[in-house]
């Protein structure tokens, strides 16, 4: 177990980081330092400390783990997160700071689904049928490259509402996070008339009642395979990692 002389650095901004730190912080006497990418305005609270922004880069991060006396990373990520995993696996190795990584099982499709699956955003962009009313589930920083696709209307779930216009020809925005209710998922896909879906494969629960609502809607879904997984031993849930750890 983890001693009050410890620093535990989590790689956060996914529901399972924070409930890691929160089991963490009331577990163990460790300082448990929660990293946040800084992407939403009003991120929810996590216990214990809390830092945001990048590191600058991999040698970035070794500094901050040295400069912090790091004892054990734990990339809680999400599982496309490939810069600061890979990062993170190459600083822990240039320290000889452990590394554990939480690697949610990724969603697997029923005989019911209509999934397209492809291997990245462009080819997601390309598979998207013309004149079609698309629903990117996708992050803010993701969906400029479906904007050449004029040929598309697109609606967009945004945590925040974008400051400026988007660079789409047809477009409309609903602001809010995936609802973990089916019903009000199914409820928002047929009530803004969406006849695809584009998502990448996260895994979890947390999103996963908007695939369940494409399979109740019979809609396709143009699904993101995930890429290979960083270093580092992985663990499929948090109650596993935290075995490992505690």
């Amino acid at each position: 177990m983890p001693g009050a002389t410890d620093t535990i650095l989590i790689l956060g901004g996914t529901l399972q980081a924070a409930a890691i730190a929160e089991r963490l912080c009331n577990d163990t006497p460790a300082r448990v330092i929660t990293s946040l990418a800084g992407r939403t305005q009003n991120p929810l609270p996590v216990a214990g400390e809390t830092r945001t922004g990048g590191f600058g880069g991999a040698a970035g991060l070794a500094t901050y783990l040295r400069a912090h006396n790091v004892d054990l990373v734990i990339d809680a990520t999400h599982p496309f997160a490939q810069t600061i995993s890979g990062n993170a696996a190459w600083a822990a190795e240039q320290t000889g700071v452990r590394l554990m990584r939480l690697c949610r099982p990724a969603w697997e499709p029923d005989t019911q689904d209509r999934w397209l699956r492809v291997a990245s955003l462009e080819a997601a962009r390309d598979a998207i049928p013309s004149s079609s009313r698309t629903f990117l589930a996708l992050g803010r920083q993701h969906i400029d490259l479906f904007a050449c696709r004029d040929d598309v209307h697109f609606i967009l779930r945004m945590v925040d509402a974008p400051a400026d216009d988007l660079p789409f020809r047809s477009y409309e925005v609903i602001v809010g996070k995936p609802s973990p209710d089916v019903d009000a998922e199914t409820d928002l896909l047929t009530g803004c008339g969406a006849s695809h879906i584009v998502c990448r494969n996260s895994g979890g629960t947390g999103a996963f009642a908007k695939i369940l609502a494409a399979r109740q809607c019979g809609l396709p879904v143009i699904m993101i395979d995930r890429p290979a997984e960083a270093g580092g031993p992985s663990f499929a849930s948090v109650s596993a990692l935290l075995a490992a750890v505690i």
